[in-house]
C-alpha cells in the first residue's frame, strides 16, 4: 500500500546508504590573542559535501547542538557564550517541529576569554553533531588544551626597578618567555595579521606540549574497549557504501506528471490538431513525419532549458532550503489552492495571450527548425493554465532531494511524456481515430488533480503550522481533512457530485467507478489515524504522531534495556539472541525507521518476543559516574557522558558510527549474528535481516 502511495503523489523517493565508519568534518582549533589580556579560541572546521554541522542556537530536544565545555581552566575565564560565525543556514524541520541552524562546507566556532594571571592553563572541548539526509554522527568531541605565559601581565605584576644587573637578567627573562608566548599562542608560520583569524596548524613544539599536558595526570587510568567490553567477533566484512541515486526516481516522477499533463484539456485536443497539421502541411508523410519528431524534441529542449534555468539561478541547496522554508510553505499553498479553485472551474488562469499570439506570429514568419520550435513553444505557454500547476509542484518536490541535478531531469521525464503522443501519433497517424475523443473527461481529469493539489496543499501548511507551533493541523486534523477530501473524490467520481463546468450528462463510467472505489477506500483506511494508528502509507506527510492529541495505538516497539551490560545479561539468562539499536534522540531517520519499519505487524512480533533489543542512545548526555579515559588511534579520548560511552562501543566494537544501525548479536559468543543493517525502510528485507539472524543463532546453540 505504501508504495502505491508514493507513486501515486510522485513526491517520496527513497535513498539506500550503506553505513560504514564516516569522518566528514575536519576541525583544527587555537588560541587568538585579541589584545594583552583577552583572546578567542577558535575551532574551524571544513565540511564533506552533502553533511552539515548543526550551530549553537538550537532547542534542547532538537539535534546535537555546539556547545563548549571546560575541564580545567587556570590563570583565565570565560567571557560571553560560544559563538558562530560565518554563514549559518536556517531551515525548518518538520520531524522536530522547530527552525535548525547549521553550517554546510566550513564551519568556525568562537569562546572568548580574558586572562587572569600571568600562566595560564585550559583544558577544554567543543561538542558538536553532524548529520546528512540519511544518517547523523554521534556527538563528537574536539580538544583544547594549551598552557603559556602572558608578558603584559608579568610586567604588571613586577615589583619595583632593581639595579642595573637585575634588570638585565629581568629583561632576559621577559624576553624568553614572550618567545615562548609567542610559539604557545600562535600557530606556527602565522604573520602578525594571520594571528588575529587566519586558520593555521599548530607547529611540532606545540603539539609535542599539548601531548605533554594530556599525559601529565599519572592518576588517571587510561582503558581500551577490551578493558570495557569483551570483544565482538565480525564474520561480515563490511562493504563499500553504494549511493543509490534518486534521479531515476526523480525522472519516473517527471514522467508521471507529463502523461497527467497530457490527459488535460489544455494539451489533449492540441495533439490531434498539431499531428494533422504536419501531416497536411508535407505531401510527403516522411517529411511530415520528420517535423512532428522535431517538434516533440523541441518540447523537450524547452522544459529541459527551464530545468537547466531554475537549476543554475538558484542551485541545489537554494532549491532545498526554499522548499522548507516556512513562508515559502504557506506561499505555495495558498498558490496550490489558487491552482485547485481554477482546476474546479472557478476560474481559467492564463498568461497574457498576447505572448502566445506574438509567438504564433513569428512561427508562422519563419521556416524550418526555428518555425516547429516556436511552434512548440506556443503550446507551452497556451498549456500552462494545465501544465502550470503540475509543473511547479514537480519543481518543489525534486527540489528537496538536495541534487543539482533533479530539476533538470525532472523536467526531462516531464518533457519525454508530453512530447511521446505527437511523435507517436505522427508515426501512426491510424492511432487518432482509437484514441478518445476531447470531452467530459478531461474536465474530470482537471478536478481529480485539483483534489489532489489541495490534500498537498494541506501538507505545506502544515509546515507551517509546526514552525510558528499553531497547533491548527494536529494529526489527527490533518487526517480528517484528508479523509474528507477524498471522500469527496470518490463522490465526484461515481457521479453524486458535480462542479461548474460539469456537463448535465456527467455521470460515472466504469473507470470513474474503480477510481471512485479506490479513493473511498483510501479514505477508510485513514481513519483508524484519528485515534493513533500509525498509517505507514502516508507517514511521510502528516504530521509527527506526538502533535497526535488522543492515541489509543499500542502497537509500537520499546526497548527492554538502554544499557549494554544489563541488556546482554538479560538475554544470556532468557537464552535470546540481542538486537542493538545504535539511536540517538535526535536522529531523524532513527524515527522514520521506528514509525515505517518497527510498525509492522511481523517486525513489532519478532523484536519483542525473539530478541532482546537493546537501545543505546549515542547524545544521551547524562554524565558517567566518572570520566573514562580511553585510548582510540593513538589519540587519548574521555568519555563524559553515557552517550559517548555507547558511541565509542559503536566505533570500536562495530566499527560504525552512524545511526540508525542495528546489530544482531549472539551475547553468550559475543559474535555477530547477520552483517549490520542501517537506514533502509524496506520491510521485507528487515524481516529477512531478523529472520537471519534467528536462524544463524540457534544454529550456533
Amino acid at each position: 500500500m505504501k508504495r502505491l502511495c508514493l507513486i501515486f503523489f510522485s513526491l517520496v523517493t527513497t535513498l539506500l546508504a550503506q553505513a560504514q565508519m564516516v569522518d566528514p568534518v575536519h576541525f583544527s582549533s587555537w588560541l587568538v590573542m585579541q589584545d594583552d589580556t583577552n583572546g578567542e579560541i577558535v575551532f574551524s572546521a571544513t565540511i564533506d559535501p552533502g553533511w552539515h554541522v548543526y550551530s549553537t542556537d538550537i532547542a534542547d530536544d532538537g539535534p546535537i547542538k555546539a556547545t563548549f565545555h571546560v575541564d580545567k581552566i587556570e590563570g583565565a575565564e570565560l567571557t560571553g557564550k560560544l559563538m558562530p560565525r560565518g554563514k549559518v543556514i536556517e531551515q525548518y524541520d518538520a520531524m522536530f517541529g522547530t527552525n535548525l541552524r547549521f553550517f554546510e562546507n566550513k564551519a568556525v566556532f568562537v569562546q572568548k576569554i580574558r586572562f587572569t594571571k600571568p600562566d595560564y592553563k585550559i583544558e577544554a572541548y567543543l561538542e558538536y553533531g553532524a548529520c546528512n539526509d540519511e544518517m547523523c554522527m554521534p556527538p563528537t568531541t574536539v580538544d583544547f588544551k594549551q598552557k603559556g605565559h602572558i608578558p603584559a601581565l608579568a610586567k604588571a605584576a613586577e615589583p619595583e626597578p632593581k639595579p642595573q644587573a637585575d634588570r638585565q637578567e629581568t629583561a632576559a627573562k621577559t624576553e624568553a618567555a614572550e618567545s615562548a608566548a609567542s610559539r604557545a599562542t600562535e600557530p606556527d608560520g602565522l604573520s602578525k595579521e594571520a594571528s588575529n583569524g587566519t586558520e593555521a596548524s599548530v607547529n611540532q613544539k606545540e603539539t609535542e606540549e599539548l601531548r605533554n599536558i594530556e599525559e601529565e595526570d599519572d592518576e588517571e587510568d587510561i582503558k581500551s574497549s577490551d578493558d570495557l567490553w569483551v570483544p565482538v567477533t565480525n564474520d561480515y566484512e563490511e562493504e563499500e557504501g553504494k549511493d543509490v541515486s534518486s534521479l531515476w526516481f526523480i525522472f519516473v516522477s517527471g514522467l508521471l506528471a507529463g502523461f497527467l499533463a497530457i490527459l488535460t484539456p489544455c494539451v489533449w485536443p492540441i495533439i490531434p490538431m498539431t499531428v494533422s497539421f504536419f501531416i497536411k502541411r508535407n505531401k510527403e508523410r516522411k517529411k511530415a513525419i520528420k517535423e512532428a519528431v522535431t517538434y516533440g524534441l523541441s518540447i523537450v529542449v524547452i522544459y529541459v532549458l527551464l530545468g537547466l534555468a531554475i537549476t543554475l539561478l538558484f542551485g541545489a541547496s537554494a532549491l532545498n532550503a526554499l522548499s522548507t522554508n516556512s513562508i515559502f510553505n504557506i506561499f505555495f499553498a495558498l498558490l496550490l489552492i489558487v491552482f485547485a479553485a481554477s482546476f474546479f472551474g472557478a476560474f481559467e488562469l492564463t498568461l497574457p495571450s498576447s505572448w502566445a499570439n506574438k509567438i504564433d506570429r513569428k512561427s508562422e514568419n519563419t521556416t524550418g527548425l526555428l518555425s516547429i520550435f516556436l511552434m512548440a513553444f506556443t503550446l507551452t505557454l497556451v498549456s500552462f493554465s494545465c501544465t502550470g500547476p503540475i509543473i511547479g509542484f514537480l519543481l518543489v518536490a525534486v527540489s528537496t532531494q538536495d541534487n543539482i541535478l533533479a530539476p533538470t531531469v525532472g523536467m526531462l521525464g516531464f518533457a519525454i511524456a508530453l512530447a511521446i503522443p505527437f511523435t507517436l501519433f505522427a508515426l501512426f497517424p491510424s492511432l487518432l481515430k482509437s484514441a478518445p475523443k476531447s470531452g467530459s473527461w478531461m474536465n474530470t481529469v482537471k478536478v481529480v488533480l485539483g483534489f489532489i493539489e489541495l490534500a498537498f496543499a494541506l501538507k505545506f501548511l502544515s509546515v507551517a503550522d509546526l514552525a510558528y507551533h499553531w497547533h491548527l493541523l494536529d494529526r489527527e486534523v490533518f487526517i480528517a481533512i484528508w479523509i474528507v477530501l477524498f471522500a469527496l473524490l470518490g463522490i465526484y467520481l461515481l457521479g453524486w457530485l458535480k462542479f461548474p463546468h460539469d456537463d448535465d450528462s456527467h455521470k460515472t463510467n466504469v473507470p470513474k467507478f474503480f477510481l471512485g472505489l479506490g479513493s473511498l477506500a483510501f479514505a477508510v483506511y485513514m481513519v483508524p489515524g484519528l485515534w493513533g494508528a500509525p498509517l505507514k502509507a502516508i507517514s511521510a506527510f502528516t504530521p509527527p504522531m506526538n502533535t497526535q492529541d488522543f492515541n489509543l495505538y499500542q502497537g509500537s516497539v520499546e526497548a527492554r534495556f538502554t544499557d549494554y551490560e544489563r541488556g546482554l545479561a538479560a538475554a544470556i539468562e532468557e537464552d535470546k539472541p540481542v538486537m542493538i539499536d545504535f539511536t540517538g534522540y535526535g536522529c531523524v531517520n532513527c524515527r522514520k525507521m521506528e514509525a515505517a519499519v518497527w510498525t509492522d505487524a511481523e517486525v513489532s512480533t519478532i523484536l519483542n518476543d525473539k530478541y532482546v533489543l537493546i537501545s543505546l542512545y549515542v547524545d544521551d548526555k547524562t554524565e558517567l559516574p566518572a570520566p573514562i579515559k580511553v585510548k582510540e588511534r593513538g589519540k587519548t579520548v574521555t568519555l563524559r557522558t553515557i552517550g559517548d560511552k555507547w558511541s565509542y562501543l559503536e566505533r570500536t566494537l562495530i566499527k560504525a558510527n552512524t545511526q540508525p544501525y542495528y546489530v544482531l548479536l549472539d551475547p553468550k559468543a559475543h559474535r555477530l549474528l547477520n552483517k549490520p543493517r542501517s537506514y533502509d525502510e524496506d520491510i521485507d528485507e528487515y524481516i529477512d535481516f531478523l529472520n537471519t539472524g534467528l536462524k544463524n543463532y540457534r544454529d550456533n546453540h
